[in-house]
């Protein structure tokens, strides 16, 4: 009976046995198999880099202001603003009468120094007269040396009298134009003093004009980026609410800021006032400056991590090799790669951002040529 047992007992281990070494060749295949084909994680296409050619520009901010500003004063003291025709925001052109003052008082004196005129005119012929009478008596010796040189010179006084008189009514006559406030150029109302009824001091401002409407862009620049712009260098702006107004370098400033080692450079923006752009407004724009060639890559095949931009290029055993690079441009769905890539390099585009240093791939497509553009 006990030799039964001892017989079960061998077949049992005998067939346990069996079965682990079943079990472990099996697994040892596989994980030989494994080894020898390992399967890629993930299908991607790739794409040379290609050459493009990539707008140069240049970014600056600055704040936007009036091309000239003029100052409207008053030069008629002690008269009242008796009209005020235009207000903030009003366009008007060279000459257009603004306010007018009252003019009574001012008229008052025009007929004033028109009879004064006409009294020193009728004082004037009347010695005139006499002096005349005087010099045709000189050789019947009538009169005395002394008394016609006393008629000769009560003429010359009398002409004095009529010239300063007649200057006299010229300035009148000049402050009766200018009780009415005219513009000194064409262009747009930017502020307003000017109230009906008050009296204007001489001097007193009365309103502030953008002439022609005309604005600029005041732009800083660094010293090393001066030397970039030239006149005539197309410019684009963006406004606080996003609207964009293209201007043109107009000049450089001739120094540059001891404190700051910034310099102005001058933008006329050309939309006559009439577009989005307001004085005082801060904004930032770019510097066109050409073209200039560039090695390119898809946007989509440029990662970043931990701060840093990274391309995965594909390696002659199908993996891919993660490689550090500094991008630089944007155009469109293209970046630049100024740094970090060689032009031969075959550049993991789609996928590129689910991958890790040294995965194994499988190409989807490929582009076999570089590409010039």
């Amino acid at each position: 009976m006990k030799k039964y047992h001892y017989a079960v007992i061998a077949l049992c281990a005998v067939a346990i046995a069996v079965v682990l070494l079943v079990f472990l060749g099996r697994d040892a295949h596989d994980a030989a198999g494994a080894d020898a084909a390992p399967r890629p994680a993930l299908t991607v296409s790739v794409e040379l880099p290609r050459a493009d050619m990539l707008p140069v520009r240049l970014a600056a901010n600055g704040d936007i202001a009036a091309w000239q500003e003029a100052v409207i004063g008053s030069d008629m003291p002690d008269l009242r603003l008796r009209e005020v025709r235009v207000n903030v925001g009003d366009t008007v052109r060279a000459g257009e009468v603004l306010a007018v003052f009252d003019e009574d008082p001012v008229n008052v004196s025009v007929a004033q120094a028109e009879a004064a005129l006409s009294e020193a005119e009728a004082l004037a012929g009347e010695a005139r007269e006499n002096a005349e009478r005087a010099r045709s008596l000189e050789k019947t010796s009538a009169l005395s040396r002394q008394a016609i040189l006393q008629y000769q010179t009560a003429e010359q006084s009398a002409k004095a009298r009529v010239q300063a008189a007649a200057a006299r009514l010229a300035a009148e006559r000049l402050r009766l134009t200018r009780t009415r406030v005219r513009a000194p150029d064409s262009g747009v109302i930017s502020s307003r003093n000017a109230t009906v009824g008050a009296v204007a001091g001489l001097g007193g401002e009365l309103f502030r004009m953008v002439r022609q409407g005309r604005l600029e862009w005041r732009a800083e620049l660094i010293s090393s980026e001066l030397g970039r712009v030239a006149v005539g260098t197309p410019v684009t702006l963006t406004l606080p609410d996003g609207q964009t107004v293209a201007g043109r370098v107009r000049a450089l400033a001739p120094t540059v800021n001891a404190a700051s080692r910034a310099g102005l450079v001058y933008v006329d923006l050309p939309d006559g006032g009439k577009g989005p752009a307001r004085p005082g407004m801060f904004a930032r724009g770019t510097f066109d400056l050409g073209e200039r060639l560039a090695l390119t890559v898809p946007l989509q095949a440029v990662v970043m991590r931990e701060a840093f931009h990274y391309i995965f290029v594909l390696d002659e055993n199908t993996r891919a090799r993660q490689v550090k690079v500094t991008t630089g441009r944007r155009a469109d769905d293209r970046v630049e790669i100024m740094e970090g890539l060689e032009s031969a390099a075959q550049v993991i585009v789609t996928g590129a951002g689910f991958l890790n240093d040294g995965d194994m791939v499988r190409v989807e497509s490929a582009t076999s040529g570089h590409e010039t553009s």
